[in-house]
Parts: structure tokens; sequence; C-alpha cells
């Protein structure tokens, strides 16, 4: 898939985020070849998702919000916590790359 076309395709939020990843300089692969925080970040937001009972779009229309309900006193702050803060990480990074499109 082309970067134009990641551009274009404003439904693919999923996509676009692993390339804004991938363009601000985060890990595909560990150097053992495991996957890292790429996949690691989307499959944060996959899991957030699900947690919500939304997709991508709603995530993104309603991301301030969830930014504060997984960060430090939210109500979902110790999911938010879990694996080193990773969750609240990839939201945070979810956030900037919508601001930034």
């Amino acid at each position: 898939m082309t970067i134009l076309k990641l551009k274009k395709d404003k439904y693919n939020l999923r996509e676009q985020y692993r390339y804004y990843l991938i363009k601000q300089g985060y890990s595909i692969e560990t150097p053992s070849g495991y996957p890292s925080t790429v996949y690691d970040y989307i499959k944060r937001i996959d899991r957030i998702a699900k947690r919500e009972n939304y997709d991508w779009n709603e995530i993104a229309d309603k991301i301030e919000n969830i930014v504060i309900k997984y960060d430090c006193n939210g109500t979902e702050e110790e999911f938010g916590n879990k694996s080193h803060r990773a969750y609240i990480n990839a939201l945070k990074a979810y956030k900037d790359f919508l601001q930034n499109r």
C-alpha cells in the first residue's frame, strides 16, 4: 500500500497509525525478529476498542476523554498502567497521530 493511498483512506486509521508510528521511529521488530512497539501499540488500541465497544474511528472521535479515563486518576487508570503504561502510551501516541495528520 502506498503512502498516498494511506493518506486518502480516512477510514483506515489503524493502517495510518501504523505508518505514523514507523515514521516516528518506533520499532517494527526486536533485534531477534519479534514484533515490537508498532505491533504492540496497535494491539493495545485494538484491546481498548474492544473494552470500550468502539471501532478506531469512534476512539478517534473520543480520544480526549479516553486518554483521561486511562491516565493517572482516571476511572481506568489501573488498566492504563498495565505493562509499564503501554496502554496509555499507545493511546497518547494515537492522540498525537490524530492531531498531526
